[in-house]
């Protein structure tokens, strides 16, 4: 994806993983974002976060059996016990012994940065981290 990096996961989607139309559920879908957009959130230090909002999230493409699912996340804002990042996925589909990309879909959640009694907790950083991860600072 552009300017999006690595992908934070990347992984098959299988059988086990369909609705009863035989697409790939989205629940699942929206599971794997939720995990890309927490390991973004880990680029800033930040020991456990829980998810409280998926703020925006659109499906335009069905993921299929056999298709491998990338989801790249990158951390968009940061509050005092906030961090919002946006996920990009994209499945990769094998058709007639081509191979295509496609994107699937794309979220902006929010996680809070809590302690291990799931109290909130200040995020760690400074303006020099920031801006070498280019994230804006919520005020």
């Amino acid at each position: 994806m552009y300017n999006m990096g690595e992908p934070r996961i990347k992984i098959v989607a299988m059988p086990k993983d369909t609705n009863p139309s035989g697409n790939i559920f989205g629940g699942w879908i929206m599971s794997q974002i939720d995990i890309a957009g927490s390991l973004a959130a880990r680029d800033l230090n930040v020991q456990r976060v829980v998810t409280v909002a998926v703020n925006s999230m659109e499906f335009r493409e069905a993921v299929k059996v056999g298709d491998v699912l990338s989801c790249y996340g990158r951390i968009l804002k940061v509050g005092k016990t906030s961090i919002t990042a946006q996920v990009e996925v994209n499945a990769e589909r094998s058709y007639d012994g081509t191979r295509r990309c496609l994107h699937v879909t794309s979220a902006v959640v929010t996680y809070v940065n809590v302690d291990e009694d799931g109290v909130k907790r200040l995020i760690p950083h400074t303006q020099n981290e920031l801006l070498a991860l280019g994230i804006e600072q919520k005020l």
